[in-house]
């Protein structure tokens, strides 16, 4: 109930001018409310609380207006601040990483920063990003995942999980994504300065499938800025309020899930138009054809 349907209903025993002053609102103000035509009732709402609980709590204000208006709801980010604040809604927040999961090796001979002063990737497959985070798991252990991003379309190329983080670890999710995606010669894989990335198994696969390397400078985060910005956004929303996995199996299960299914088919991504990245690959191949 707003201020106006307050002093409506209290009209019979007090003066609206008394209940205006009191709720600091004008008199002309609610005379003008009282003269608009009723308003239908919001169909937008039960398809509000279904985005909200299918995207559980991922979506924000803008998130949930993409969800929809491809629905066929116009509604405005004011509208659905509104709705979350009486219905006591709150969508996740980013929170910031803590341990540090890159080692350098000091012997290894690392490669120039090929992204530099380069424009953005037209297309997908031609350029993928590739970095390590923890994951927390139940009795202070931790896990190590490995994942590759397709900086055009943002998706997750190859993951992997494990308990330790060996070179093994990025070279599988590297497999993973040759495999599936097929790139033409040429790809540029960047990754920071970490001795899985450097180690010579990892450049001999890379070069193995006409990739050219890329690296990182040296203590600058922003060089490899959208892989760890993902990081935040998985544990934001998997892994929210000091969430652990009970194991490393409930990890990789949790983790396939989210990154195959939710990330890469569902999720809206603000930087490609509130669209996933799967539709985001579809609609580009139908403008290129």
């Amino acid at each position: 109930m707003n201020r106006y349907q307050f002093i409506q209903a209290c009209t019979e025993p007090w003066p609206v001018q008394l209940l205006c002053r009191l709720l600091t609102v004008s008199t002309a103000g609610y005379y003008q409310w009282r003269q608009r035509p009723a308003q239908p009732a919001a169909t937008w709402q039960p398809a509000a609380q279904a985005a909200f609980t299918h995207h559980t709590r991922r979506y924000g204000t803008r998130r949930l207006r993409a969800e929809l208006r491809a629905e066929g709801h116009a509604v405005g980010r004011y509208a659905l601040r509104s709705w979350l604040r009486r219905n006591g809604l709150r969508a996740l927040s980013t929170r910031p990483q803590r341990p540090r999961t890159t080692v350098a090796d000091p012997a290894a001979v690392v490669a120039e920063n090929r992204l530099l002063g380069q424009p953005g990737p037209s297309a997908p497959d031609q350029v993928w990003v590739g970095d390590i985070t923890y994951l927390p798991l139940l009795g202070g252990r931790w896990c190590y995942l490995a994942t590759w991003r397709d900086t055009c379309s943002r998706r997750v190329v190859g993951w992997n999980l494990a308990a330790q983080m060996p070179t093994e670890l990025v070279l599988h999710a590297l497999e993973q994504a040759l495999t599936l995606r097929q790139p033409a010669p040429g790809l540029i894989i960047h990754a920071d300065c970490g001795s899985q990335y450097s180690s010579a198994a990892c450049r001999a696969r890379i070069e193995q499938a006409g990739a050219v390397v890329s690296f990182s400078r040296p203590g600058d985060p922003y060089d490899n800025a959208q892989a760890e910005a993902g990081w935040s956004t998985l544990k934001t929303e998997r892994l929210p309020h000091g969430t652990v996995f009970a194991s490393l199996e409930e990890a990789c299960l949790e983790v396939a899930y989210y990154l195959d299914t939710y990330f890469n088919l569902e999720r809206r991504h603000s930087a490609l138009g509130y669209r996933s990245p799967q539709q985001f690959e579809r609609d580009l191949n139908l403008n290129l054809s």
